[in-house]
């Protein structure tokens, strides 16, 4: 066959086929499909942990069924009132009741100078012990320390490690004032039998005694107070 006249030379265009499909195996349709699945767009459609949970609890709940008498509140009410008392007896059976726990945590630790995990009654005791054998030295310094450890129970005065008779008297001043002469003379008392070698008197007890019920039931200046801190131990 001769050439067409002005295209010598050019080899005659063929026609362009599509390439044939290819069938993958199991291993390798397998294989495509999860790197398909595993680009940014399929992630992000993907529902979260808590989509799933939220959807069904909402399935849960439309589910319930329960008979409600007219002018009776509507069940979503009634159950966020139940889950509301729930919690707040969860919350009391771990925690207990915000006070009492405060002061719990606040009693035991160190009080001037040496580890105590004894509360104000338990030194309170104590002190009453001593003073019944005529140890006035130990009656006059327990008596002290049940004082300074009842306010800190109270959490109107804060006892830090490293506290001293004479600072506890002072803070202690600025919220119960009239009692300042008192606490002012029971900090020399405890500092002279526990520093000094003092041997102390009954009169000293007493004068400490009267303080301590003075104390108990006066009501603390709380604008003098200072923020109670708690100390890990």
């Amino acid at each position: 066959m001769g050439l067409i006249p002005g295209f010598a030379g050019v080899a005659p265009a063929l026609p362009r086929f599509a390439e044939p499909p290819v069938t993958p195996d199991g291993p390798e349709a397998r294989e495509w499909i999860l790197r398909e699945l595993a680009k940014s767009e399929y992630q992000a459609a993907k529902p979260t942990l808590f989509d799933i949970i939220a959807k069904r609890f909402w399935d849960w709940f439309n589910s319930l069924q329960v008979p409600v008498a007219e002018g009776a509140p509507p069940l979503g009410v009634l159950l966020i009132l139940g889950a509301v008392v729930v919690a707040v007896v969860i919350a009391l059976l771990i925690w207990g009741v915000p006070r009492v726990n405060r002061r719990s945590r606040l009693s035991g630790g160190e009080l001037f100078g040496q580890s105590d995990e004894r509360d104000a009654s338990t030194i309170r005791r104590a002190s009453e012990q001593a003073a019944k054998a005529g140890d006035w030295p130990l009656a006059i310094g327990e008596r002290f320390r049940a004082i300074a450890r009842a306010l800190t129970e109270r959490t109107v005065v804060t006892l830090m490690p490293g506290t001293t008779a004479t600072d506890a008297a002072r803070r202690a001043a600025a919220v119960f004032p009239a009692q300042a002469d008192a606490l002012g003379a029971g900090a020399t008392a405890f500092d002279g039998v526990r520093y000094l070698g003092a041997a102390g008197s009954r009169d000293d007890y007493e004068r400490l005694v009267a303080l301590d019920r003075e104390l108990a039931s006066a009501r603390p200046r709380l604008d003098a107070a200072e923020p109670a801190q708690v100390v890990p131990r």
